[in-house]
């Protein structure tokens, strides 16, 4: 065997030590994987724009125990919030979003399998229930929910619409297993069966109610404000993700808050940028996320909305669909959120007090006149303009309408709001109580436009029908 010389020795040493030196030290990897449903556009901020801007790159804790972290995120997008559930419970995803009836199902789940995922944040949500709806074939005799007994219905079996669903027919009277026939579908399929009539009704959740009549597939006949419980979609976690990486879950959440922000600035450009990633028009997307949209986004932990966590988990054990209770003051746990808001420079106390809509700041894009009345407002979005008109009432929006139409100018979109729950509403899908002086009061319900009208000694139409009343002709434009 051949000898190496001591200086021999020392020179191996010396090149083993700079060898291990010069090789860099593998960094440690954190996964984020986060559960989207990006056509539910209500959960937009908490995944479509986190995403689409990078946000959760910006605010990825980079200090510290995490200065050489390498973070390996992974955005996997559902049509719903069951599957959802299924992967964290597998551990395939750390974070997902949904609503507040699949939320409740995530609860139970996660702890009949010796685990726990806890409800962090809300995204979206009306605390009168505004978002989840039922809709019609556009020919459909249906006007009310009462008109469904013996008719078959497809909903997505476990989603929020699904709970809207069934306290709607238990409002009434209706018994779900044998007054209707229920079939579990989901919204694509939902919108070709609404237009071969191969279903009689359709309970969609965000954005389907308004998207299919957007699109000329159904006519909408009820609203889940008409319930006035709560309805939110929100952020959960797995549990033991979050006391591992606690930093982690506070930067995707100041993300979120950053993308609230980022919206309210302008919610038509963001809109276009829902429709690009998901075909969801913008229209319909602003709708919702626009000045007095049909939801709000916040993500403080409202009470309203931990009683609508309260109400889904009652509900899905009064009809049986779980044998299981939660506790949902144990499930819901704010301290990640509260300290996103505190670096984010955000009051969360006045956000929980919040309750608000984005407000319509203007004025009448036709006469200049103030907007006073949110219930009476109105809207145009005009093909290749970037910013929606406001007016001050439906009566207004429609002489600007037709000069609109008079001036070659194409609308995308007109909006108006239901004079009885202020929720935004389609002007071609409205029923209007016309006064004899020509002001217009619009309404969801065909039922509540005609007492409106009944009591008024005015007449019901809808947009088509309406014609200009001369003394709005004569107004003077707006300077």
């Amino acid at each position: 065997m051949t000898k190496l010389c001591p200086w021999r020795w020392v020179l191996c040493l010396v090149i083993a030590v700079l060898g291990a030196a010069c090789t860099p030290s593998e960094k440690k990897s954190i996964r984020i994987a986060i559960g989207t449903q990006d056509a539910t556009i209500n959960c937009a901020t908490g995944g479509l724009l986190v995403r689409e801007l990078d946000l959760l790159e910006r605010y990825l804790p980079r200090e510290g125990p995490y200065e050489d972290v390498r973070y390996d995120i992974v955005w996997r997008d559902f049509s719903s919030g069951p599957p959802i559930t299924a992967e964290m419970v597998a551990g395939s995803l750390d974070l997902g979003m949904m609503a507040d009836f699949p939320a409740v199902l995530n609860g139970i789940a996660s702890e009949q399998a010796g685990k726990r995922n806890i409800y962090i944040a809300t995204l979206s949500g009306s605390v009168a229930g505004a978002g989840n709806g039922i809709v019609v074939p556009i020919d459909s005799p249906v006007h009310s929910v009462a008109d469904l007994k013996g008719k078959r219905v497809s909903v997505p079996f476990g989603s929020a619409a699904h709970g809207m669903l069934l306290r709607a027919l238990s409002d009434i009277g209706l018994d779900p297993e044998r007054d209707v026939t229920l079939v579990s579908q989901q919204p694509a399929e939902a919108e070709a069966a609404l237009r071969d009539n191969t279903v009689d009704a359709h309970a969609g959740f965000v954005p389907f109610a308004e998207l299919f009549p957007f699109r000329g597939a159904a006519r909408k006949i009820y609203d889940g404000a008409t319930t006035q419980i709560p309805t939110s979609h929100g952020m959960l976690v797995r549990a033991a993700y979050a006391k591992e990486h606690p930093e982690v879950v506070v930067g995707l959440l100041r993300a979120i808050i950053e993308a609230d922000r980022i919206f309210e600035r302008d919610p038509e450009r963001y809109s276009e940028l829902i429709e690009q990633v998901t075909g969801v028009d913008a229209e319909v997307a602003y709708m919702f996320h626009g000045p007095l949209g049909i939801q709000t986004r916040d993500v403080a932990l409202k009470p309203q909305f931990l009683r609508g966590l309260r109400v889904a988990a009652d509900t899905l054990l009064l009809l049986k669909r779980t044998s299981a209770s939660l506790d949902v003051d144990r499930f819901v746990d704010d301290r990640y959120l509260r300290q996103a808001c505190a670096a984010s420079g955000v009051s969360y106390e006045e956000r929980l007090s919040r309750h608000a809509k984005v407000p319509l700041a203007q004025r009448d894009a036709r006469t200049g006149a103030a907007i006073a009345e949110p219930k009476r407002a109105a809207q145009i979005w005009v093909e290749g303009e970037g910013r929606v008109r406001s007016y001050e009432s439906a009566a207004s929006a429609l002489a600007a309408r037709h000069a609109l139409g008079a001036q070659g100018k194409r609308v995308r979109a007109m909006f108006v709001h239901d004079r009885h729950t202020g929720l935004k509403l389609l002007a071609e899908q409205a029923w209007y109580a016309e006064a004899p002086d020509g002001d217009l009061d619009a309404f969801l319900s065909k039922d509540y436009a005609e007492t409106w009208a009944r009591e008024r000694k005015g007449d019901v139409r809808q947009l088509d029908d309406l014609k200009v009343h001369p003394a709005l002709e004569q107004q003077p434009a707006a300077p």
